[in-house]
């Protein structure tokens, strides 16, 4: 565990770099961009100029302040060091959203001690917000320059919950066909890590993913948890384990989930 002091300095740092990202972004990047395809012919993952200047930004910005750190970044892999601090970094989380300039994309920042997720950041540079835990307990929203603390809605229920899922082509429609009850209940868009946001400020109250990878997950389980969420897998086990994730408002509500899941949890 982090002393609440280093709490305090590490989430300085963080919320400075939301400021920053936003300030670079709309500097630096607004403005046409290159795209190509990682999977070269067999599907589509794409990556934009746009991924790559964010991740050398964020990394430069890190080596700035502590330098000893490692990094593990989507686009540039991992720094190794012997430093029991490592950074996450997903420098576009929504790369799809962003090519075809949907808003919801995010700059995702986790700080882990010993591999475990203690900081998160999802800033939304054209949102102008970003959500962010301060300590073990307490994560906020800042959006149009206001500050406020968030919660997840922990009176939510099976039957008047607000569901958001997206199988990311990880389930095959046989697979689908075994878990009704959750298609029946998809009934709000899941765009990124903004589902992941706005359920941990109770706006959600279910969020079922497939196929996440550390650097989609890592920087949001730390801002849940904090807002009083539950993560996990869809075998519940840890999270930062990432690929499929679930998270949910209460016990008994992630309880039943699983449950429900369990014909297509792998």
């Amino acid at each position: 565990m982090l002393k609440s002091s280093d709490y305090k300095a590490y989430s300085k740092f963080i919320e400075n770099l939301a400021k920053k990202l936003t300030r670079f972004y709309y500097s630096k990047l607004n403005k046409s961009f290159k795209v190509s395809n990682k999977l070269k012919g067999s599907g589509y993952d794409p990556v934009t100029s746009a991924d790559k200047a964010f991740e050398k930004f964020i990394r430069k910005e890190i080596k700035k302040k502590f330098p000893n750190h490692q990094i593990m970044g989507e686009e540039f892999g991992f720094k190794n060091s012997k430093s029991e601090y490592t950074w996450v970094i997903d420098p576009i989380d929504g790369t799809r959203s962003f090519v075809i300039g949907n808003p919801t994309w995010s700059n995702l920042i986790s700080l882990n001690y010993k591999g475990n997720p203690l900081l998160g950041l999802a800033n939304f540079p054209i949102l102008k917000k970003y959500y962010l835990n301060t300590s073990f307990n307490s994560a906020y929203v800042s959006e149009n320059g206001k500050k406020r603390r968030i919660k997840v809605n922990r009176r939510a229920t099976f039957s008047n919950m607000k569901l958001s899922a997206a199988f990311h082509g990880s389930l095959t429609l046989n697979q689908q066909k075994k878990i009704p009850q959750i298609l029946k209940r998809m009934q709000f868009p899941c765009s990124d890590a903004l589902s992941y946001s706005h359920y941990a400020e109770g706006k959600l109250d279910v969020v079922i993913q497939c196929g996440n990878k550390i650097w989609d997950i890592h920087a949001l389980i730390p801002i849940i948890r904090a807002a009083g969420g539950i993560v996990t897998t869809w075998k519940n086990d840890n999270p930062i384990k990432a690929g499929n994730i679930i998270c949910s408002a209460n016990k008994s509500l992630h309880n039943k989930i699983l449950k429900i899941l369990k014909p297509v949890s792998k």
